[in-house]
């Protein structure tokens, strides 16, 4: 098989071209700041198959629009707070990280966050973790793709939101090697009608060192398979124990029996792929061809 045109580790999974797709359960905020349910998430994230396991980390008041700290948020608490307020309460500290470091090593799941401002970034490095992820909402923030720069960590970054040419600032700015881009609708959910998927393609094309893949937060599990065929190399889904659940993500996101029918169906998919060579008759086809064909 010829080398693979693209290829990043990120801890011991290598995602490219010519590899099995890499799979990310997006934790997100879905543990609503609960550990323990943060914890549960974990371990069906590792019975349904997932590559890696992600999470966010945050400063709110350093990456949030401050003229939106006040706005009523209802939370999944029952209670309604500042925005500010709520986003605070969601985060973890060093503690819950340590046992969430502690339970992935355990798994033998690696796990990796989005990493929203500098603080952050240097809070996420001393785990010495496999990846940094930039999400969508940080693509502008030069600074910050600096520092991830520097850091010298493989880098994953989503491209929703943002215009060509700012997608292309933004992979200027980390200049490195062992960059994924992930393509992006960051709407929750994503309408069918606004994914389009071929930009997959497209960011192939345009980017032909690096790995691309898909980020979704779309119902349903068959545009990723689509993203798979048209040439991702990572799929990230947002990953919940119950998509009823109140707030943000959780209806954008799969549970995990739909997660493990989704990595079983890109498992098939990658079997079935083949060379794309017109290489007939096979071995299987030939007790049939010696049956039916009267014509060689």
């Amino acid at each position: 098989m010829d080398a693979p045109r693209r290829s990043v580790q990120i801890g011991n999974t290598i995602v490219g071209d010519g590899y099995p797709c890499a799979i990310v359960a997006e934790l997100g905020i879905n543990h609503d700041g609960d550990l323990d349910k943060c914890l549960k998430m974990i371990r069906s994230a590792k019975l349904a198959n997932a590559t890696l396991v992600k999470l966010q980390k945050k400063t709110p008041r350093l990456c949030i629009p401050e003229a939106c700290w006040q706005e009523p948020k209802e939370t999944p608490w029952g209670e309604v707070l500042p925005y500010i307020t709520y986003k605070e309460r969601m985060e973890f500290g060093r503690a819950e990280f340590d046992a969430i470091d502690r339970e992935c090593r355990q798994l033998g799941l690696p796990w990796f966050a989005s990493a929203w401002d500098v603080p952050s970034l240097d809070f996420l490095l001393a785990y010495n973790p496999p990846a940094i992820k930039v999400p969508s909402a940080c693509l502008t923030d030069i600074p910050l793709l600096e520092a991830i720069c520097r850091s010298g960590v493989p880098t994953i970054l989503s491209v929703g939101m943002s215009t060509q040419s700012q997608i292309d600032r933004a992979v200027g700015a980390l200049r490195r090697d062992r960059l994924v881009i992930l393509w992006c609708r960051s709407s929750y959910p994503a309408a069918p009608q606004d994914l389009n998927l071929t930009a997959i393609r497209t960011l192939r094309e345009r980017f032909q060192r690096y790995p691309i893949g898909w980020s979704g937060h779309e119902t349903g599990l068959w545009s990723s398979l689509c993203a798979v065929v048209l040439g991702a190399s990572m799929i990230e889904r947002h990953f919940t124990l119950d998509r009823a659940t109140k707030g943000t993500d959780h209806a954008a996101s799969v549970e995990p029996k739909g997660l493990a029918r989704l990595v079983q169906a890109i498992r098939r998919w990658e079997e079935a792929r083949g060379t794309g060579e017109l290489d007939g008759p096979i071995p299987s086809e030939l007790p049939v061809l010696a049956k039916l064909r009267k014509y060689t």
